[in-house]
Order: structure tokens, then sequence, then C-alpha cells
């Protein structure tokens, strides 16, 4: 019998917050395997050896990164598929049978070999012994990229796959990933699916909030001008000291509101907003296999209560909201509303400490290469009082990283990648219509090997998760349409 290519397929995903500046990182019940355990029963653990520093070769240090591997639907000349964690801990519920998610279902009908990688810093896999600044300078989406070229060519080699094509998929800043790999690997890389991925870097990032208005509008048109006016009232009532008392019983919050500094006002505005723009991000994704609470709470939800006249002015229905998701979540509170205890939290070089998972990682990427910055400068979105000069001030306080250097690296991932102009072939853009991150992708057809799918009425991420019954139809045909042009390149040389 003569040799059979066999097509190794790359699944880039995040896992939450599928992307966007991490304003509310808490990791709790996150299960931590040991190494090179059963997940369940076709699910191994292990790790791979990584360099370091993939652009310095007299720098020989290593560092081990972990990976999931199912053998569960593999056929002999299937394909392989490599789903690539984002900016948080892999979780084996991304390779479970049951979940179903939709990667899943392209392997079973493909007969492929799963393996699930996860990013450097992220989770267990840590290239250093902190998250010192010193040492996160190696953490970049290029030594990401070097990361899972090397993965590919070792496991290629082990594994007797040295002939195989590779298609990477992603979601979100991993998506973003899957779409690099093809452009900056094109011999190791066959295609590419990148589902929501923000290809534009942009310090300001404004449109964000006016997507998240138009969502809301799009529910109901009269819901954002409704978060507006409770906003506006917020806003002007958190000037006055008189007010403190009334506003920490409003929303619940974990201590007394102080407001000492322009910085704390911006801070507790800046997380009561993104009670509203995270229901818009997220709305109806089905995340609950995933083990996320408050999936039930979508647009529609926060737009029905915003509506309740019962409920008092929108400032009250409002404050309402915020107490369903912080009861939902399960938290006894809404969190300290302080910048400076943030700010503590968030210098925490432990991988251990409060955001060592992945949020003070996640926002010195942002601040390094990104910016993705939600602020309130333009006048087209329902909040007020986190400007831009807010986000770029927190790039000093946490790394003291100035705001030249941050525009500098931003200008220069533009430049790298091409931004919304990316030259390749054989990407596929998948995005939904209520998601304010599409924004920064690819929404209409570029040419015929960078097509575009724009779902209509879905949010961030949602062609990647578990099909189910009540899925809007357009959603069920975009999966659909993606796996047909799956399969279309998988027949080209």
């Amino acid at each position: 019998m003569g040799f059979q290519a066999v097509v190794i397929v790359i699944f880039a995903c995040l896992y939450f917050p599928c992307g966007g500046v991490l304003k509310s990182v808490r990791y709790r019940n996150i299960k931590r395997e040991t190494n090179d355990v059963q997940v369940d029963n076709v699910v191994q653990q292990h790790w791979i050896m990584q360099k370091l520093d993939h652009f310095n070769a007299a720098d020989s240090r290593v560092w081990k990164q972990k990976y999931l591997v199912s053998d569960q639907f593999y056929r002999i000349g299937g394909p392989v598929f490599l789903m690539i964690g984002g900016e948080a801990p892999i979780i084996s519920q991304w390779m479970s049978t049951d979940a179903g998610s939709t990667w899943l279902t392209y392997a079973k009908k493909l007969g492929a070999l799963c393996f699930l990688l996860e990013h450097r810093f992220y989770g267990e896999s840590h290239p250093t012994v902190d998250l010192s600044t010193e040492n996160l300078q190696f953490l970049s989406s290029q030594q990401a990229l070097a990361d899972l070229a090397h993965f590919r060519t070792t496991i290629a080699q082990h594994r007797g796959l040295a002939n195989s094509k590779w298609v990477a998929f992603g979601g979100s800043y991993s998506g973003a990933l899957a779409a690099w790999s093809r452009l900056k690997y094109p011999h190791l890389i066959h295609a590419a699916i990148a589902s929501s991925a923000p290809l534009n870097a942009t310090v300001n990032f404004s449109e964000y909030l006016e997507l998240v208005w138009q969502s809301l509008a799009a529910e109901n048109p009269v819901c954002p001008l409704l978060v507006k006016k409770a906003f506006d009232t917020l806003h002007e009532r958190i000037k006055d000291p008189k007010n403190y008392d009334n506003i920490t019983k409003d929303f619940n919050f974990c201590s007394k509101l102080q407001i000492q500094s322009d910085k704390d006002r911006a801070y507790i505005l800046d997380s009561l907003a993104d009670s509203v723009a995270s229901t818009v991000q997220y709305s109806n994704d089905n995340r609950a296999f995933e083990f996320v609470l408050g999936t039930n709470i979508t647009i529609k939800t926060l737009c029905e209560m915003m509506s309740k006249e019962s409920l008092g002015e929108p400032y009250y229905r409002f404050a309402a909201f915020v107490h369903l998701r912080t009861t939902t979540h399960l938290l006894p509170c809404f969190r300290d509303p302080t910048y400076n205890a943030n700010l503590q939290d968030i210098r925490n070089t432990s991988y251990h400490g409060p955001y060592g998972w992945g949020g003070r990682q996640w926002i010195y990427q942002t601040c390094t290469e990104f910016g993705f910055f939600q602020n309130t400068d333009s006048p087209n979105q329902p909040f007020s009082g986190f400007g831009l000069q807010y986000y770029v001030e927190q790039c000093q306080d946490y790394f003291n990283i100035r705001a030249e250097t941050l525009y500098a690296g931003v200008d220069q991932t533009n430049e790298y990648y091409g931004g919304y102009n990316i030259h390749a072939t054989r990407i596929v853009f998948p995005n939904g219509s209520l998601d304010p991150w599409h924004a920064l992708g690819i929404t209409s057809s570029i040419t015929e090997d960078l097509p575009a799918v724009f779902i209509k009425g879905t949010a961030h991420c949602a062609n990647m998760y578990p099909a189910r019954a009540e899925d809007l139809p357009q959603l069920t045909l975009a999966r659909e349409h993606i796996f047909q042009i799956l399969q279309d390149w998988l027949k080209e040389k």
C-alpha cells in the first residue's frame, strides 16, 4: 500500500474571555491537572520542550509546554487537528466528546487526530519562574507562533507525519494567531480558519463601545438610550462623596466606595460598564459547556430589565442588572472599587497570584503589541468616564511601559502582520454581527482564497461552540459552510 498523506489541522481557541482587555479576571474553579495524567478515557496530557527565545540562537534556555492529545476519532490517512490555547489555561472540555464543540464534529467527520496546545505563560505552561516584567519580554505573539512551528515540526517527526498538511483554526486572539501562522509559516500551515480574529492592532479601540450600542439597539432601539441615561446618572452621582454610601449599597460593592483619584473613578465606571459590554460580547454563545456561569444572561435579558419601569429610574434598573450578574456568578459582592487594590493584584508576579493564570500576561500583551483599549472617547456609545488616557497610563503603572513604547509596539505589530491588509491565501474569517470585535476583523471577502463568513445575530466565537437546537439557522449554515471550505482546501496541494 502506498503512503497516504495525513492532514494536520490547527485549531487556535481562546477559553476566556475569548478576546479583549481583561478588566475583571478572577480565575475560579479551575481544575489543575497533574503531569501526563489521563484526563478521561481518550485524552492524555503531555509536555513538549520549547526554547525560551526562538529568535536568539545563543540563548539555550528551555521550558516545557503543556498539551493534550486524543486519538478517539483518528483514522489512518485522516487529518490531525491542533487547537491552540489563548490567554488562559487550556481545559479538557474542548477535547470532550460529550461537549461536542465544533472542531470535534469536524474531527469526527474527517477521522482526525486531535491536539490541544497551551500558550506560553498561560495556565501551567511556565517558561520562567515568575511573571516579572523582565521575564514577560519573552511573551509575544511572535514567540507563540514559533512555539507552534516547533510543535508542528517535532510532532510530525515523532509521529511519522512529515508530509502532512496543517490547517490552523482559531478564535479571537488565537484566531489571529491561526491566520498569522498561515501568513508567516506557509511551508508548515496549509490553511487557516480564523474565527472572530482581531487582525488590526490599535491603541484606540473606540469602535468597541460604539458596536455595543449598535448591538443593544438591534435588540431594542430604546435599550442603549436607557443604558446611557442610567450611566449618565451614575457618573453625575459619583462626583459627590455624599452619594458614596448609597452607590455602594445600590451596586453591592465589596467595600465602601472611596474616590481618591481620577483613576479610582475611571476604574469603577469601567468595571460597571463592563457588565454591559461583556454581556453583549458573549450573548447567547453557548459557553456553558466550559462550565462558565451566567451564560443565560444575554442582550435580551439586559434590555428587558432596562425596560422595567417597576424597578425605578434607569439608574436603579442598571444597578439591578449588575446585581443579577454578580449573584449569577456566585459572587457575594461586586469587587473592591479602588484602582490601587486592582493595581496591587495585577503587579503580583506569581503564577498563583490573583491575575497569574492569564490576566497580568494578557494586559502585558495589550501594552506591548495590541492596544485594544475600549474607551469612552467616542460620543457614539452609552458610557463615560474612562477615556483612552486612562488605559495608556495603566501600562505605565503596571509595567513601566511609556506611551511612546506602547504606540510603537502596536505599529510594529501591524507592520509585521499587515493588519487588515493581510496578504496570504486559504484563510477564512468567520465573525458575528453582535460581536464588537468584528470591527478589527475581516467581515467582507478579500479574495476567493480569503473569504469572510459574517454571521448575523451571533456573538464572539459563536461558530466554535457546540451546536444546540436553539441556534440561529444562519449559525448552523455558517458552520456547514466553513466545513465545506475546509474540505475543499484539503484537496488542494
